[in-house]
């Protein structure tokens, strides 16, 4: 498995500000919505519930959300960067700008732990994050996410 397979080039966004938490979500159920065709609300629901059982804030800046959702038949990636970063309640405290959400189907078991891992490798070499915070295009951070290369990739 590697992250294109499960993040499409249009599952990208920058954003200048957002607020909360709420609205981070609601942006990342809407491009969810838009690029892949799911439930928005229902998106959105899952990221709430997950968030609601702890943060999902890393630490250097990093977040990754993730939830299970009905009807839904592949894991699917979504990438936010954002050009100020939030606070997230994440473990070292750190604001975070770096987001790359995950929605799997409910019964997903260990292809979703899978994906999870892989991210979550890609998310913490310095160098791909230096990478995704130094350009704004969505198609460069595309490119920086799926030619990434971790020392241990998912099977």
């Amino acid at each position: 498995m590697d992250l294109s397979a499960i993040l499409k080039p249009g599952a990208l966004k920058v954003i200048g500000q957002l607020s909360s938490k709420k609205r981070l979500f609601q942006e990342i159920a809407d491009l969810a919505g838009s690029v892949y065709g799911i439930e928005s609300a229902l998106a959105f629901d899952g990221l709430q519930e997950r968030e609601s059982l702890g943060a999902t804030g890393v630490g250097h800046g990093i977040a990754l959300p993730h939830a299970r959702i009905d009807n839904l038949t592949d894991i699917i990636g979504v990438f936010v960067r954002l050009e100020r970063p939030m606070d997230f309640d994440s473990v070292d405290r750190q604001p975070v700008d770096l987001i790359f959400a995950l929605f799997a189907p409910k019964d997903a078991g260990v292809d979703h732990l899978k994906a999870l891992a892989l991210v979550s490798r890609t998310m913490r070499d310095a160098g791909t994050c230096a990478k995704l915070r130094a350009n704004t295009d969505p198609g460069k951070l595309y490119a920086v996410l799926t030619e990434a290369k971790t020392d241990h990739q998912a099977a």
